[in-house]
């Protein structure tokens, strides 16, 4: 399967805007074989927290008439939004969209990070979801530092991390290019990540949005600048996995 991950420069609290680059995104990501596009963390509303919390039509969900050009893709995508969680507060959701625009499944965004706790509600289980032959674990940005997160997924069967983030200039530059290599090369594991470039609330999204195969080999990456897909192709991976999640011999 080829796998694009797609990095934009958000238009802050307009999800129609967002929607409509996210589309055109895909659109490429097409042109390029892509049968799943993911991204970044966050997509549709951009990095916006004060808006989130205090708008609440910025609050989507997985039947939102505005993700109609989305769903209309022909493509399966990875889509990171805010989602009602309750009365009071939205969590941190990533909605999965096969090609035919159906709901594959959702995951909410586990280990909020610092100033999140204030606006979002927690997830309380992992992602998961199966296409084209292969498994799929899903996760958000902190999410990925958390070791015991990402080795359940790979002691599942799954084949393929899906990462939707948000790494700013700075230090965040040096953590994306450690964490998800290094996922990579622990649990052999496929790893996708989709990162903001640009302005992304107090950030400036870091861009380099990128695919690693297991053993941490970089397949395709963005540049630190420009909106853009790129795309990978993504297979079986390089070892069989035992009960406890370390690699066994093969």
């Amino acid at each position: 399967m080829k796998i694009a991950t797609a990095q934009f420069t958000c238009v802050p609290a307009d999800v129609s805007a967002n929607v409509e680059q996210m589309a055109a995104l895909i659109a490429e990501a097409r042109t390029q074989g892509a049968e799943l596009v993911v991204f970044p963390e966050l997509a549709v509303t951009g990095y916006e927290l004060e808006a989130v919390i205090a708008r609440r039509d910025l609050w989507v969900r997985a039947d939102d008439v505005r993700l109609d050009p989305i769903r209309a893709s022909g493509v399966a995508c990875v889509v990171n939004c805010a989602v009602a969680a309750d009365e009071q507060r939205p969590a941190i959701e990533t909605l999965v969209f096969g090609a035919d625009g159906e709901l594959i499944t959702t995951y909410r965004k586990q280990h909020l990070f610092e100033h999140e706790k204030e606006v979002f509600a927690a997830g309380r289980r992992d992602g998961r979801f199966e296409l084209g032959g292969l498994r799929f674990a899903l996760a958000t940005c902190f999410d990925n530092h958390f070791t015991e997160l990402v080795s359940r997924g790979a002691a599942e069967g799954c084949e393929v991390h899906l990462a939707s983030s948000l790494y700013g200039t700075g230090g965040g530059v040096k953590e994306l290019a450690t964490v998800y290599p290094g996922i990579a090369a622990d649990f052999g594991l496929h790893v996708v990540v989709a990162n903001h470039v640009g302005p992304a609330g107090p950030w400036t999204g870091c861009g380099r949005s990128a695919v690693w195969a297991p053993g941490g080999a970089l397949l395709a990456e963005a540049d630190a600048d420009t909106p853009m897909v790129v795309t990978a192709e993504v297979g079986q991976p390089a070892v069989d996995w035992s009960a406890t999640g370390r690699p066994a011999a093969g």
